[in-house]
């Protein structure tokens, strides 16, 4: 792996273009993802089936599965991770650490929020409202953990399988779960950015003095 140690002269910008293959993959899963939100807007999650999902991406069943092995992964996957380690390991190798997690975070806002804010705010119910959403969201903690595990090794120099490597990266990808759902129990009248800035202010300082 690349050290972040030093910084990198390769920026996600600088990375060429997606072939057509790729476009047309990206635009499925797209295709899917639309077609899935619109069904459960208009008649919930439950009601909303594969075969309509289908139907309605203009696709067949087993593509969507080829795609997405569960319901749920419709709901919760996207594009961002790897653009987002990206970003991270783009970031100036002399900058601390809190800075670069925290100008990522406040990218991934603006790529899964600001963007599409009506996709985020029902991303985000449903996984207060549906277990089997906030079940699968929990099976996937573990793998952007470990995807961030490798990010913060090659960062701080840290075996990415070193235990407090481990627990910082889980740390973050929990803290940031939490603050989702805590959005979406509020009924989304916070604005997300600030609580994301109070979830990273106690990742990096802990919870401090008790309130009078």
């Amino acid at each position: 792996m690349t050290s972040m140690t030093a910084a990198h002269s390769t920026t996600p910008a600088d990375r060429p273009p997606l072939g057509l293959r790729e476009r047309k993959k990206i635009k499925t899963r797209e295709a899917i993802r639309t077609a899935t939100y619109g069904l459960i807007t208009e008649q919930g999650y439950d009601a909303t089936t594969i075969d309509q999902i289908a139907e309605r991406a203009e696709v067949s069943p087993s593509t969507v599965f080829r795609y997405f092995p569960t319901k749920e992964d419709i709901v919760l996957t996207d594009e961002y991770d790897p653009i987002l380690l990206d970003e991270l390991r783009a970031r100036p190798a002399d900058e601390p650490w809190p800075e670069s997690i925290r100008y990522v975070i406040r990218k991934a806002i603006g790529l899964g929020i600001e963007d599409d804010p009506e996709v985020a705010r029902l991303r985000s119910r449903l996984m207060v409202e549906i277990p089997a959403v906030r079940s699968r969201m929990m099976e996937s903690m573990s793998v952007t953990g470990r995807m961030l595990c490798r990010a913060i090794g090659e960062r701080t120099g840290r075996d990415p399988e070193g235990i407090e490597v481990r627990v910082y990266a889980m740390s973050l990808v929990g803290g940031l779960m939490e603050t989702s759902l805590y959005w979406a129990e509020k009924g989304h009248t916070d604005d997300f950015a600030s609580l994301v800035d109070r979830t990273l202010d106690v990742l990096e300082h802990g919870l401090g003095p008790r309130n009078p």
